[in-house]
């Protein structure tokens, strides 16, 4: 698979571990790194700020073996969360877009992009409100609502996604069943949800397809957890995998995420 990961990175900078450190991450950057370590070929578009976390950003992107020719470095900075570790809990403090706040991307973008076989942005991304033009063009668009189906990022790009995920922490409920089939009715091929300890869903328009986990010898940290289900299901799905295998593909490769500190 080629995967072509737009929009959201950040900085996530641990203020009381080892005196603050930082770390790369945000969301599609997490699933093009996944993606690469499950043997496909990934890019990532988006911006980092002209400052020192823009380049440990882009350096970092790179050393995982991500296309980054189109990444691009504006004035200003950098996105950063600030996070801090409280009794083995990670509490997410202040979140400065910096110059991720006016990104959109450029019509050489989308250009490159129609090369690869699926675009993936996230709800923070800023891309959502140009998933009507990229499906235009033929391309392929998966989105993550995170935990916000509802939120108007996602309202905008769900009509124009093939692949939808979002997340819960209720299980599977009749609930949130009748949220998925809503969700398909709004445009997407397949609806996605996310249910941590309890596996994953799939809705299809006609049925619900239930995976569980694979387990997790040693649980470290379940940053990125998420993201690495996403890069391994899409992998699956553009190698003409079947459904059950692809949210395996996505389950084995989120546990392998579970057993070290840190998205990657």
């Amino acid at each position: 698979m080629r995967l072509a990961a737009v929009g959201s990175n950040c900085i996530d900078y641990y203020k009381n571990l080892e005196g603050g450190k930082a770390f790369a991450g945000g969301g599609p950057v997490n699933m093009a790194v996944y993606t690469v370590r499950l043997g496909g070929t990934a890019a990532y578009i988006g911006p980092v700020g002209n400052d020192d976390y823009g380049q440990t950003m882009l350096h970092a992107i790179a050393g995982k073996g991500v296309d980054i020719s189109h990444l691009r470095v504006a004035e200003g900075k950098t996105a950063v969360s600030q996070v801090e570790i409280k009794n083995g809990e990670r509490i997410f403090g202040d979140y400065d877009e910096g110059v991720l706040a006016d990104y959109v991307l450029t019509e050489a973008d989308m250009e490159y992009i129609k090369s690869f076989d699926v675009v993936v942005c996230d709800i923070w991304g800023k891309v959502g409100k140009q998933f009507r033009e990229l499906q235009e063009k033929g391309i392929i668009t998966a989105f993550d609502c995170a935990t916000d189906p509802d939120s108007a990022e996602s309202k905008v790009a769900i009509p124009y996604t093939n692949y939808l995920f979002f997340s819960v922490d209720c299980g599977d409920t009749d609930e949130v069943r009748r949220k998925m089939k809503s969700l398909y009715d709004s445009g997407p091929e397949l609806v996605i949800c996310m249910m941590g300890e309890e596996g994953s869903l799939c809705f299809d328009g006609e049925v619900f397809h239930k995976f569980g986990i694979v387990p997790c010898a040693n649980l470290v940290d379940s940053l990125g957890a998420g993201d690495s289900y996403i890069a391994g299901f899409l992998k699956g799905i553009a190698d003409g995998l079947s459904i059950e295998k692809s949210m395996e593909l996505g389950a084995g490769n989120a546990t392998e995420t579970l057993g070290y500190f840190g998205a990657w």
